[in-house]
């Protein structure tokens, strides 16, 4: 169904959830599946309660359909699987996928608008907490057509694909500085913690964030053309630079894929879509 058959009406949300923007959470410990600590879950119940907020939002707007995709590379079988299932809540569905940006269903059968819950700044941000671009470890910098961006910027780019628009983005201050550069002002934002480094935050108390993130959604979806769906321009050129020489051997080979000197591959293709596809899959 395309936006204008429904006017402000919300029929279809596509909530794009990740963990190290969520209110509490400041250490690797509080994300990572694979040593699978207290802390780990502990924080899988603070980011499924953020998700619930954004669901409850959403519902209040008159979402009728609302699709939770799990972002968070956590390792192991908690590989966009953080969220706790019995805990959510049972105003949406949720998708467990493979790989990350694989689950395209929603999107190419027509979706209204994107909530992005719990996200954190691109590689390199000062302030951002536990800030980093797909991997802490490999990626310095990822850019399309010459614009910097972070995970916002690529889930952004996957909605868009497909003509929906994002409307709303959680996580700390500085993701949220992030996103309204990239998408513009009339994204929402609710920012539940401000970085004092990487890993150190002055944060809100999770039960005042969620009605923050509940709040947001609802006003978010109050208008559908207040953010036009992100385009990363036509045709597509998507360029990532590693930390070391050794992490580029993973992707150079792929069709597609020039390797412009020891740390730079750069994907090219008539959108972004497949520029991202012949790179990442």
């Amino acid at each position: 169904m395309e936006r204008s058959d429904c006017g402000h009406r919300v029929v279809k949300v596509f909530i794009v959830s990740d963990m190290e923007g969520v209110a509490g959470i400041v250490k690797w410990e509080q994300t990572d599946g694979v040593k699978e600590k207290r802390a780990y879950h502990e924080g899988r119940e603070l980011y499924t309660e953020e998700i619930n907020a954004a669901v409850r939002g959403a519902r209040t707007a008159g979402a009728t359909e609302i699709v939770v995709m799990d972002c968070h590379g956590a390792g192991a079988e908690w590989n966009f699987n953080s969220l706790i299932p019995d805990k959510l809540d049972r105003g949406c569905e949720y998708v467990v996928q493979d790989h990350w940006t694989e689950y395209t269903e929603l999107l190419s059968s027509g979706c209204d608008a994107a909530l992005f819950v719990g996200m954190h700044a691109k590689a390199g941000t000062p302030d951002g907490v536990m800030s980093h671009t797909v991997s802490g470890q490999a990626w310095r910098n990822l850019e399309f057509n010459g614009t910097s961006v972070g995970e916002t910027g690529i889930n952004a780019a996957l909605c868009g694909q497909w003509d929906c628009p994002v409307l709303l983005v959680t996580g700390d201050e500085a993701v949220c500085r992030e996103a309204r550069d990239l998408l513009g002002n009339g994204l929402t934002t609710v920012a539940v913690k401000k970085g004092l480094g990487r890993f150190s935050a002055r944060q809100i108390p999770a039960l005042r964030a969620r009605e923050m993130i509940e709040n947001g959604a609802r006003r978010a979806l109050q208008d559908l053309s207040v953010v036009e769906p992100y385009d990363p321009g036509r045709p597509s050129e998507i360029s990532v630079e590693f930390m070391t020489p050794d992490r580029v051997v993973e992707y150079h080979n792929r069709r597609g894929v020039e390797q412009l000197d020891e740390l730079t591959l750069v994907s090219r293709a008539d959108d972004w879509w497949t520029a991202w596809s012949q790179f990442y899959f």
